[in-house]
């Protein structure tokens, strides 16, 4: 049992968070989570799970409640992990998608292994990088700038809700890895044609011209934290101006085809995507007691018209079954924030139309 004592360390929560999936019956192929180790800074990294199943589940309304309570309970073993284990995972595939090479080869990149086969992670990492670059790898990392450059990070909108201690330190964190670090991770991609595996990597591999000693600072800041004297508007200020320097840095957007088999990758990101957003909202809408997810909610709107646009896209390209089914899942997916009665409502929705959904949730794209 982990005590309050001491923060947990990763390897400790992940053990934790298996043993807790395979007691609520999730039986997994794999468990990765996004970014490498180094990038994970205790005690303010949360981990971001990926499931990977041998085979879809009978049902994915029982899957999904049984890993909103997996994730319950595991958050409620320790008053750290409602920062650690900030929400259920992130996605749902199977091993015969990523053999299929179904699965977004930047988002792949940057797997680490928490349990199953290092021998398979590893080969479907590798075809990854190999991969040519792709209209999918400009999507993937100008989405990540476009999220933060111009004005649209912003420090108190980063929630520090589930954070006990050290709140400063926090603070800084969130400028230095949230802010700058990511912006790095992603122009360095755009700037080398390379899918980079972690957000450390790419502060150490990648500093052109003045930037090297920036790099060097917020790899320092990420992992120790504030320098004596300074804020985290401090630092904050400085970040302005290196993400600006490094804009500058950052190649215009290439010229380049589409990725051979790019719908049906779109179809799978999607749908892994949804398979885990039930757990999700019912996690948020009951979390263990003094635990706080409104800007969880909150932040589901993001992510919700991201597949809705998706799967309409696919819509208006595809006919026939295809075409019809990513129609009508999208017709499921509404537009706009979210809140509270939002998500039940969603819920009560999706349980109405439970066997579309079951359908999407469990088809392939051919």
């Amino acid at each position: 049992m982990i005590t309050t004592q001491t923060v947990p360390t990763y390897a400790q929560v992940s053990s934790a968070y298996a043993e807790q999936l395979a007691a609520h019956g999730i039986g997994t192929a794999m468990l990765t989570h996004k970014w490498q180790p180094g990038d994970l800074i205790s005690p303010h990294s949360d981990i971001d799970v990926r499931v990977i199943l041998h085979q879809l589940p009978a049902s994915w309304w029982d899957w999904n409640q049984s890993l909103a309570l997996a994730h319950a309970r595991t958050v409620a073993q320790d008053i750290t992990h409602r920062r650690l284990l900030e929400h259920p995972p992130g996605f749902a595939f199977t091993t015969a998608e990523l053999d299929q090479h179904r699965v977004s080869p930047p988002e792949l990149a940057t797997w680490s292994l928490v349990t199953g086969s290092t021998t398979a992670l590893q080969r479907w990492k590798s075809h990854a990088q190999m991969a040519p670059w792709s209209r999918d790898d400009e999507r993937f990392y100008r989405g990540i700038l476009g999220a933060r450059i111009g004005g649209r990070y912003q420090l108190e909108k980063d929630s520090a809700d589930n954070v006990h201690s050290d709140l400063t330190g926090y603070r800084g964190h969130c400028v230095a890895w949230h802010y700058v670090a990511p912006c790095w991770f992603a122009a360095a991609a755009l700037a080398t044609g390379t899918r980079c595996p972690g957000k450390s990597a790419a502060l150490v591999q990648w500093h052109p011209g003045e930037l090297e000693v920036h790099a060097e600072s917020f790899l320092r800041y990420g992992t120790e934290g504030l320098p004596p004297g300074h804020s985290p508007r401090d630092l904050l200020r400085e970040a302005h101006g290196v993400v600006d320097a490094m804009l500058r840095r950052t190649p215009s957007p290439r010229q380049v085809d589409e990725h051979t088999g790019s719908d049906a990758v779109a179809w799978t990101m999607t749908a892994g995507l949804l398979r885990v957003r039930v757990a999700r909202w019912l996690y948020y809408l009951d979390p263990p007691a003094g635990t706080a997810t409104g800007y969880l909610i909150a932040r589901e709107a993001k992510e919700i018209r991201a597949a809705r646009e998706t799967l309409n896209r696919i819509a208006d390209g595809t006919s026939g079954r295809e075409g019809r089914l990513a129609a009508a899942m999208a017709g499921l997916l509404p537009d706009g924030p979210t809140t509270a009665e939002s998500l039940r409502a969603l819920l009560d929705r999706w349980r109405r139309h439970e066997p579309v959904v079951e359908e999407f949730l469990t088809a392939q794209s051919t």
